[in-house]
């Protein structure tokens, strides 16, 4: 079943259209990726999602209830990790958490072991007692996580949840939001600009310029690019390519002096590939797609472009909408 659905949802801001006639839904249960570049119109969809704007036109429902109309059940069905630290650092990690329970009506009689079971899961019950403000980055990353599961959302909201992290503390928190849908009953809708993270999503939705332009598995999105990706360089490459292509039926490109050819089975061709062309072989390498070339091919940009132009008109937009209303 879809925990979120998404249907023909469009959000102007005069006239700048930031999210463009898209859908797509959630299972439940499941980790759900939501990728694109700067400008691209994932935090307004976002927004949307956590009841914090208004779309234009579409439909949008989380666990049934639509955000439009339902936005109370829409809150208390959701759970929100945002990219800035949003704790208290003058309490005590139990006190955050208790503050959360009260905030979203959790009974009195469920507070304490709630928030004994979430410190528990992310490592931090022994450190319940210590002010947040001495707190490493990752462990207040760890703790938002706990206070997040508190109300026991059907939806979890990771807004970049890694940001900012060192490569330990990234793995470390990744255990756990990993191991979530399964022993917390928990949809993940997350954004990352860390490609190799998206690979544990099930599912993955990347939208450019407002509207969704590639969705599905990790593995879909990198087998629609072509399959694997075998460089090889030899003494006299002209040569070569006409071998290849004449042998394999296959086009064979060269770029810096390396032919390269795209294969759906790269491992197994190599041993052919050597074979045909011999002594002449200098070096082979083997490249498989990832998620980031897929993300570069469909939208021309790196993850994290940086020009920050498309992100400031929407911003500008956003503010001259605000001022006419």
């Amino acid at each position: 079943m879809s925990v979120i659905k998404v249907e023909n949802l469009t959000k102007l801001f005069g006239n700048l259209t930031a999210v463009d006639n898209i859908s797509f839904e959630v299972a439940e249960g499941t980790i759900f990726g939501f990728l694109g570049p700067n400008g691209a119109g994932k935090t307004t969809t976002i927004n949307i999602l956590c009841t914090l704007l208004a779309p234009t036109s579409g439909r949008v429902s989380i666990a049934g209830y639509d955000c439009l109309k339902n936005p109370s059940e829409v809150r208390h069905a959701i759970g929100i990790v945002f990219q800035d630290t949003t704790l208290d650092k003058d309490l005590t990690a139990y006190e955050n958490l208790m503050f959360h329970a009260y905030l979203y009506d959790v009974k009195k009689s469920e507070i304490k072991k709630r928030i004994n079971d979430a410190l528990h899961f992310v490592g931090l019950h022994e450190r319940k007692n210590d002010l947040v403000k001495i707190f490493s980055g990752g462990m207040k990353r760890r703790l938002e996580v706990a206070r997040g599961l508190i109300h026991r959302p059907k939806v979890l909201f990771l807004d970049e949840p890694t940001l900012g992290l060192d490569p330990q503390s990234r793995a470390n928190l990744w255990e756990f939001i990993v191991e979530l849908p399964k022993k917390h009953n928990v949809t993940i809708f997350m954004t990352t600009h860390y490609m190799e993270e998206a690979e544990v999503c099930n599912n993955i939705a990347i939208i450019d310029k407002g509207k969704i332009i590639a969705a599905g598995t990790p593995e879909e999105l990198k087998k629609s690019l072509g399959g694997d990706v075998i460089y090889i360089r030899t003494a006299d490459n002209a040569k070569a390519k006409i071998e290849i292509e004449k042998l394999f039926n296959i086009n064979v490109s060269e770029k810096d002096n390396e032919l390269f050819l795209t294969t759906l089975k790269g491992d197994a061709c190599i041993p052919e590939l050597i074979k045909a062309v011999g002594e002449k072989v200098l070096s082979v390498r083997l490249q498989r797609p990832t998620l980031n070339d897929v993300f570069l091919k469909m939208t021309g940009k790196q993850i994290r472009d940086q020009n920050g132009s498309s992100e400031d008109t929407i911003r500008e937009a956003v503010r001259a909408y605000r001022r006419r209303h």
